[in-house]
């Protein structure tokens, strides 16, 4: 081994705590970077969807059909079947 690579190596050695902690500083960035980029995927997507499925300001108005149903006879077999008791 040449002498600057002996002294490289010595130099690495010395550093090591400062060069972990550069390591785990840029990797916590990155992910805290991914993390953003993904919420705000998610943001944009939700705001997308809102958008798009809002139909409180269309102009055209639905009528949804309305059902009625007589009851009187499910009453009046509910009322016997107490009055027996």
């Amino acid at each position: 081994m040449s002498q600057e690579k002996v002294d490289r190596h010595k130099e690495q050695k010395r550093n090591v705590k400062k060069i972990v902690k550069k390591e785990k500083r840029e990797w916590m960035l990155t992910k805290a970077a991914m993390a953003l980029v993904g919420i705000l995927l998610v943001v944009w997507i939700g705001v997308s969807v809102y958008n798009y499925s809002d139909i409180s300001d269309s102009t055209t108005t639905v009528d949804l059909p309305t059902y009625t149903v007589d009851t009187t006879a499910l009453d009046d077999y509910l009322t016997e079947i107490y009055a027996e008791e």
